[in-house]
């Protein structure tokens, strides 16, 4: 893979979302826990739908991505391998103040509130339903919103996904069951973008780090939900558990075969749908790991 190489910067901006998913997969980065092998990191927290829209200028090093603006990103940003989220059988869960099936939602002609436009939420929520209007409300108000009666349902990210029962909230659908069911493929939601002008030396010792730090929180795993609870949004230290362990395991180590087919195909199927407006085909850069990699500071 050959790459332009800008001038190297002094300081990587890395660029998260403040839940406790992205906070486990960057703690023990944060915290000085791996070796950094010399490269000094600013962490950047912002929802995930404003890093895609930063993204589109190329603001940050390194930055969270949702799979489906990858899309549109594809010219400025590569994909890590590792620190990807993936649903197993699970993902975004479209709810309702009271209970509806699929055919009685689209026969309503309903509104739907949704994270964001460039969100995979957004992208599977389209090809599960092609036609369903969509209104935009920030992630975290989304369930209130649906209570309120603002929208007949609501696209759940983030903790709300373990959450919503408990907030009187009804499931229609779990779209990561559908993927499941459609495809046989795991669900493939956000992964970390790195600038393509960095040059493959930095992106391979970025990656290094990353995949250190990830492992870390994974080896380490009762001190990393214990510093990332702060970011759980009201979760008890049970569900924080759970809801990590939904997107951070072994798959955000290395992103398998099975991720990199879902992530082709849930952007040809876009593609196809009109809903991307040209074809892409994900770039993931090497993972470069030396047998005595370690996951310790020096």
């Amino acid at each position: 893979m050959m790459m332009m190489t800008a001038t190297a910067p002094s300081v990587i901006r890395v660029a998260h979302s403040p839940d406790a998913d992205d906070a486990f997969m960057f703690y023990a980065l944060a915290k000085h826990k791996v070796d950094a092998e010399g490269l000094v990191f600013e962490h950047i927290l912002k929802d995930i739908e404003t890093l895609n829209q930063e993204a589109q200028h190329g603001t940050y090093e390194l930055t969270a991505l949702s799979y489906h603006a990858y899309a549109y990103l594809h010219e400025k940003y590569a994909i890590l391998p590792v620190g990807s989220s993936i649903g197993d059988k699970y993902g975004p869960v479209l709810v309702s103040k009271t209970p509806i099936s699929a055919d009685a939602l689209k026969a309503e002609n309903a509104v739907v509130a949704i994270p964001g436009v460039q969100t995979s939420a957004y992208l599977f929520l389209k090809l599960w339903m092609p036609e369903v209007k969509t209104v935009l409300v920030p992630f975290d108000e989304i369930p209130q919103y649906v209570l309120d009666g603002k929208a007949t349902a609501g696209l759940l990210i983030h903790e709300s996904q373990v959450t919503f029962q408990e907030e009187g909230l009804h499931k229609i659908v779990d779209l990561g069951e559908w993927w499941f069911e459609t495809t046989n493929l795991v669900m493939p939601l956000g992964c970390n973008g790195i600038r393509k002008d960095l040059g493959d030396e930095l992106i391979a010792k970025i990656g290094r780090v990353l995949y250190r730090s990830v492992k870390w929180g994974l080896e380490n795993r009762e001190e990393t939900l214990e510093g990332c609870q702060v970011y759980a949004r009201d979760l008890d230290p049970a569900k924080t558990d759970r809801f990590v362990g939904m997107y951070v395991n072994d798959m955000t180590l290395d992103a398998t075969t099975e991720i990199r087919k879902g992530v082709r195909l849930m952007l040809s199927m876009g593609y196809s749908a009109g809903l991307i407006p040209t074809k892409v085909d994900p770039e993931f850069v090497p993972l470069v790991l030396p047998e005595n990699l370690t996951a310790t500071a020096n």
